[in-house]
């Protein structure tokens, strides 16, 4: 995932503000992989289509931002944290319906070796995090994956800066305590 650039999204923040439709896009190729990260990692339906979603959310509201840089990637993260909780929320409703989920989707062209790789990998990291708290999994996935400061978590999924602290360290210490029994990746335990 490439890294966001906070003058760059500062720059074209400003640009969009002042009527610039190409900054739009430099908007969403810094922020997009990383919403999209974001609902991927927590079980979205449709992340593409969220992350579409989430965007056309955002720029209508591009005047009211403030804050520069900081300020959009929480609008953007707080926005793609309700669509995800929508989302979720019309999962379980369905109940047995049958979901897609991309990296199954054979019809790419990855050598079978890289997908095989990739699925393990994709599972192993989707059953460690599935072990967490959802509130502790949305945290730590906001403050890695999109790479937002605890702030900006804490506006996004409507809690204090401590909490967010706590949720965070407490998942880190649930996820160290999962790798250390073995859980992850087929290792035999750890032993000190």
């Amino acid at each position: 995932m490439p890294p966001t650039d906070p003058a760059g999204l500062d720059d074209a923040l400003a640009a969009a503000q002042a009527g610039r439709p190409e900054a739009l896009r430099e908007v969403y190729e810094q922020l997009a992989p990383r919403v999209h990260g974001y609902l991927s990692a927590r079980g979205a339906s449709e992340p593409d289509d969220l992350t579409s979603e989430v965007f056309l959310t955002v720029f209508s509201k591009l005047a009211t931002v403030t804050g520069g840089a900081a300020g959009l990637r929480t609008l953007v993260f707080s926005v793609a944290h309700a669509r995800l909780v929508d989302d979720l929320r019309r999962q379980s409703r369905r109940g047995n319906a049958v979901s897609y989920e991309d990296w199954q989707d054979d019809r790419t062209a990855p050598s079978p070796e890289d997908e095989a790789v990739d699925r393990i990998r994709t599972a192993e990291i989707r059953a460690l995090l599935d072990e967490l708290p959802a509130d502790q999994r949305d945290v730590l996935l906001l403050r890695v994956v999109a790479d937002l400061s605890v702030e900006q978590t804490a506006a996004a999924v409507g809690r204090s800066a401590g909490a967010v602290k706590q949720l965070q360290r407490r998942a880190l210490l649930a996820l160290r305590a999962q790798i250390h029994d073995g859980f992850s990746f087929g290792l035999a335990p750890v032993t000190p």
